[in-house]
């Protein structure tokens, strides 16, 4: 059952305390809740490093970052493609390089119902290529220096992987047959999921308490993400919801994320974010989270999979 926590408001960014000295990155944030956690950060001090696909966009919104916050807002960018690996690998490895210190890693990109199947260039379905193996990659090819920090690892998921097969698609990962935008897109979810709640399992067993991994989501956030990769019909259908009540603001949408990579206390299983109207909106607390998405013979063979699928072996 959710709970709010913070009761009766939720979580808010007015219990951020100062940040000065820590480090955020934070994929996909150019745009939509990644952008608003990067404000949000920034308003306390921290260091925000962006992992963005596009140059131009990442440097326009470190423009309007620096104009709200000065000239001296910590906030910069390595450019990086989730849905490449090769892309994934030399990000990673200049962060290695650049960024000395990461307090939390906040997975916060992603692709949504993408109308007909694509592969990836590693020749993944789209949606698993990029929300789930990328940043399963770079969460394994940045854990050390994560750890060093004592630092965390965020997932931002979706309740959509409460929609379609609620399990993984062993057989037909890339859905060779019976593609569906929405059905792909929860899979992918779901894995990312699955791989937080696996890595809190290894960690355990391994008697690590140097990493935190938490889940969220963001609700119905009014986002990008269906306006740049939906299909017209979904398109429409969004616009017309963003109109609505059950709707929030992307700054409300990046509460969770935010919550999750600074806030004590947290219970690690256990899925954080809105808890109003069917948990689309409303004060930001511990939601409902289905045992379907900790399923562990399920989650162990998605990680044993996902290794082989993008050649990374994790020293958990």
């Amino acid at each position: 059952m959710a709970d709010t926590m913070f009761a009766p408001k939720g979580w808010t960014p007015e219990r951020l305390g100062p940040l000065e000295g820590k480090t955020y990155l934070i994929t996909g944030a150019n745009a939509g809740a990644g952008f608003q956690a990067a404000r949000m950060l920034l308003k306390q001090n921290a260091k925000v490093v962006m992992l963005n696909r596009s140059a131009e966009k990442s440097q326009a919104a470190i423009e309007a970052l620096r104009a709200e916050f000065g000239a001296g807002a910590d906030v910069s960018f390595v450019r990086m493609d989730l849905s490449v690996l090769d892309s994934v690998r030399a990000a990673a490895g200049e962060v290695a390089q650049t960024v000395p210190r990461i307090d939390a890693l906040i997975c916060n990109a992603a692709i949504a119902q993408v109308p007909t199947r694509k592969l990836t260039v590693d020749g993944f379905e789209s949606q698993l290529g990029t929300n789930h193996y990328g940043h399963f990659l770079l969460c394994g090819l940045l854990f050390d220096r994560i750890a060093q920090s004592r630092g965390r690892i965020v997932v931002v998921a979706s309740l959509g992987y409460n929609m379609g097969l609620k399990t993984i698609k062993f057989d037909d990962m890339n859905w060779e047959e019976g593609y569906g935008a929405n059905t792909a897109y929860s899979q992918s979810k779901l894995a990312q999921m699955m791989f937080a709640f696996e890595l809190q399992d290894r960690l355990a067993a391994a008697g690590r308490s140097d990493v935190e991994v938490y889940v969220c989501h963001p609700g119905s956030s009014a986002t990008s993400l269906i306006s740049t990769s939906g299909s017209r019909m979904m398109r429409l259908v969004w616009w017309l919801m963003t109109k609505t009540p059950m709707v929030q603001t992307a700054e409300q949408g990046a509460y969770p994320e935010v919550m999750c990579a600074t806030e004590d206390g947290l219970e690690p299983r256990a899925l954080y974010g809105p808890t109003g109207t069917r948990e689309f909106v409303g004060p930001v607390g511990r939601g409902t989270l289905n045992p379907h998405a900790h399923d562990k013979p399920v989650m162990a063979r998605l990680w044993d999979v996902s290794e082989e699928a993008v050649g990374f072996k994790w020293s958990v």
